[in-house]
């Protein structure tokens, strides 16, 4: 049988509560790199010195704390549009902030070393990644996901057919019954109302 994929840009509900996982980490990240990058302004650090200035133990300099801001406003801007936006923002700044760990690793020690990286800074910068990524998936690829989940239904569509089935079939039968005599009685067989009197009509002699 053809089994439906997810698809990454299926919309959630927005009041789903997927999308303030989605929000919690865009925001938390954002804040973190937006602070990082406005105390490397203030100190008032070169744009490419890489002298080995320091802002919370980490080394920085005036191109890293603009481009700290930047990727912040981004993540801030995710948070407030939530949804799978939120979530897809995550994934993907996730993955080039792992990228960029790599990347400055093999840049240590060389002229190319714009951003004044040090092993402190790729350590940092990999488990930003690491956390934006686990942000951005939770409830897409994870496992042991609740039923109404948008991605486990698609991935189970049987199992959510079923479900399916199975709720109608409960709202039927709790949906109440008018009967000709204005008594409501479910299908369960309870009566909404007193039964009514049966009246016999009788003739002369009766």
């Amino acid at each position: 049988m053809h089994r439906k994929v997810a698809r990454f840009d299926d919309q959630l509900p927005v009041d789903h509560r997927l999308s303030r996982v989605y929000r919690v980490g865009a925001g938390l990240m954002g804040l973190v790199l937006l602070v990082f990058g406005i105390l490397g302004l203030i100190d008032r650090i070169g744009f490419f010195d890489t002298g080995g200035d320091t802002v919370a133990g980490l080394s920085t300099n005036g191109a890293l704390g603009v481009l700290s801001i930047c990727v912040g406003l981004l993540l801030f801007a995710g948070m407030v549009i939530g949804g799978n936006i939120a979530s897809t923002l995550n994934m993907v700044l996730g993955v080039v902030f792992v990228l960029s760990g790599f990347v400055n690793l093999a840049l240590l020690d060389t002229g190319l070393n714009f951003l004044a990286f040090r092993m402190q800074n790729v350590l940092f910068s990999f488990v930003v990644g690491l956390m934006l990524m686990m942000f951005g998936m939770y409830g897409r690829v994870s496992g042991g996901l609740p039923h109404d989940n948008p991605y486990w239904r698609a991935r189970h569509p049987e199992e959510a057919e079923h479900e399916q089935r199975l709720a109608r079939r409960r709202a039927v039968e709790e949906m109440p019954v008018v009967r000709r005599d204005g008594t409501g009685q479910g299908l369960s067989g309870g009566s909404g109302a007193a039964a009514p009197t049966l009246i016999r009509r009788t003739g002369p002699g009766g």
